[in-house]
């Protein structure tokens, strides 16, 4: 709100020094208003001089001159506004200036922060999106707390969100699966196996494997192509039916759960190579065909059918993403493992060649979680059955402590995840720092209103929030909305965790450093007012990232 209306008054003042000749030219740049990064620089900074000295050709510091010159000096909000440097503005505010803040976020409470950047566009999530090949494992956790974070932000702001989880249930992978359990069913029936390597190795299948042997008995495994077939398809519900159950003990629910099979069986696969090729984009070599990839901004034209007539997992990647569209959804936002980069490029480009914008497919990869056990690496591999499950982990730690931590860096960076410190009920521990400001403010209020009998949504009388500790608070409060935008804008969710670390540190300096609870009534009714505002953002914040905000630890 601040920072809106110092951009106005400098837009005005700018075309006021036009107009009275103090600048040339009346061409301005946009004006970008910053909270600077130490103190003593203000509140507020512009470098909107500097942007203009090319345009009027003049040197930035008389730029800054000649528009503060033009600002009104009945501002009320506005203490001094100095020029520093090589020409940055920099406007310093009264105290009263950041009250309003406090009026708006219990006004407002949930709603904080919200906005309607996304104008009720429908926009997809597709998160996830195991193979049901094995359970999940802590990296898919990571993808999970990114997906639902960015769903959430992006509702938020306005849009019409749906959240969607690929069911990969056909093709290579599935039979493979299927194979693994069969061979492991031949173990348990007293046969000598040799078990490939590309098979699934963790014990998981064996388990699989005693499920179909109790349910079949031990009779039926001599027409081979059959049995795995059913073991297939018997394993692949299993696993589904454990994913969703682990999703939700995760927090995470979907709209809808789509089906690769479900292309095929309806035809949609060979609908759409059949379309492609007619328009010459899907064409046929050395027995296989292939699309023109290279054509729309791929490094090479890519296979759809092999030569034994098997399409490809792009062939119904494309088809799958010709659906999205065709549901309504302006875009789709797939959420990846960092294994997938060399994916982007083909399915951006078979975007393009089915009539729809680049912009309109964003890929958010999400990056390796280093999991510490001990200090010491877990080893992880999902082929060979060596990974921590995800299922393992939120019994282990919890479900906020691993959403929380899960969002503490960028998914595009590398993440460790300690085991020992997510346990740890101290301020070390991120999400613990964080859910404590809010259950100890919540204590603070149930004290004053069973005690002093103080209310805490009462106005209270100006000018008695003027400690630099009460202003750090407020200003940070008065920085939400804007930290909201911009995490929906980037789709980065590690934005809001940051911001709930730095605002709970904040409350740490205060709370040590002033009691809430004073023999002052209207002193305490003012600090009241503050800290539940706190309290609200907090709670709005965790909510984004799908964790609890406890009114008691």
């Amino acid at each position: 709100m601040m920072k809106v209306r110092i951009k106005q008054l400098i837009t005005e003042a700018a075309h006021r020094a036009y107009q009275d000749g103090h600048l040339p030219v009346s061409e301005f740049p946009d004006v970008e208003v910053e909270v600077p990064r130490a103190e003593m620089h203000g509140d507020f900074s512009t470098n909107f001089a500097m942007m203009s000295a090319k345009l009027q050709k003049m040197a930035p510091r008389q730029i800054a001159q000649a528009i503060i010159d033009q600002l009104p000096e009945n501002e009320a909000f506005l203490d001094q506004i100095q020029i520093a440097g090589p020409g940055f503005i920099n406007f310093y505010l009264k105290p009263a200036a950041w009250e309003p803040v406090l009026k708006t976020i219990h006004r407002q409470d949930r709603a904080y922060g919200a906005n309607n950047l996304g104008q009720g566009r429908k926009i997809q999530v597709e998160f996830v999106s195991s193979n049901p090949t094995g359970p999940l494992h802590v990296g898919h956790g990571r993808g999970a707390a990114v997906g639902d974070a960015v769903a959430n932000i992006l509702a938020l702001c306005g849009y019409d969100v749906q959240r969607e989880y690929y069911i990969n249930d056909s093709g290579r992978q599935i039979q493979t699966l299927g194979r693994s359990v069969y061979l492991r069913l031949k173990e348990l029936v007293g046969e000598t196996v040799v078990f490939p390597d590309e098979c699934y190795q963790g014990d998981y299948i064996k388990d699989l494997a005693a499920q179909v042997r109790d349910l079949k008995g031990d009779n039926w495994l001599g027409d081979e192509a059959a049995a795995i077939d059913f073991c297939a398809r018997f394993a692949a519900d299993r696993i589904i039916t454990g994913i969703r159950a682990d999703l939700d003990a995760f927090g995470v629910t979907f709209d809808h759960w789509f089906s690769e099979q479900s292309l095929y069986d309806n035809g949609k696969v060979d609908q759409i190579l059949a379309a492609l090729a007619q328009r010459g984009i899907v064409y046929s070599q050395d027995g296989a065909q292939w699309f023109r990839t290279s054509e729309f901004g791929d490094e090479k034209d890519r296979v759809v059918v092999r030569r034994n007539g098997q399409t490809t997992y792009f062939a119904s990647d494309i088809a799958y993403h010709q659906d999205k569209y065709r549901r309504g959804f302006e875009r789709v936002i797939d959420v990846w493992g960092a294994d997938h980069h060399g994916y982007i490029n083909r399915m951006t480009a078979a975007i393009r060649a089915t009539g729809y914008r680049a912009d309109q497919f964003v890929v958010l990869l999400v990056q390796l979680v280093n999991l510490l056990r001990d200090g010491q690496p877990v080893a992880m591999s999902t082929r060979a059955g060596e990974f921590e499950t995800l299922a393992n982990v939120i019994s282990e730690v919890g479900r906020d402590a691993a959403r929380f931590i899960f969002l503490t860096r960028h998914y595009d960076s590398p993440l460790e995840f300690d085991l020992e410190l997510a346990k740890k009920k101290t301020n070390d521990n991120p999400v613990y720092y964080v859910q404590y400001v809010h259950a100890r403010i919540a204590s603070i209020i149930r004290k004053a209103s069973s005690g002093a009998g103080v209310g805490v949504g009462n106005e209270p009388q100006p000018g008695l929030l003027e400690a630099p500790e009460e202003l750090k608070l407020i200003k940070s409060l008065a920085r939400y909305p804007e930290i909201v935008t911009t995490s929906a804008q980037l789709m980065e969710p590690h934005r809001i965790t940051y911001f709930l670390m730095e605002l709970a540190a904040l409350f740490h300096a205060y709370y040590n450093k002033h009691r809430v609870l004073t023999e002052d009534m209207s002193l305490t009714q003012a600090r009241l007012y503050l800290v539940s505002a706190v309290k609200k953002v907090i709670r709005n914040g965790l909510t984004l990232l799908g964790v609890s905000a406890p009114e008691r630890m």
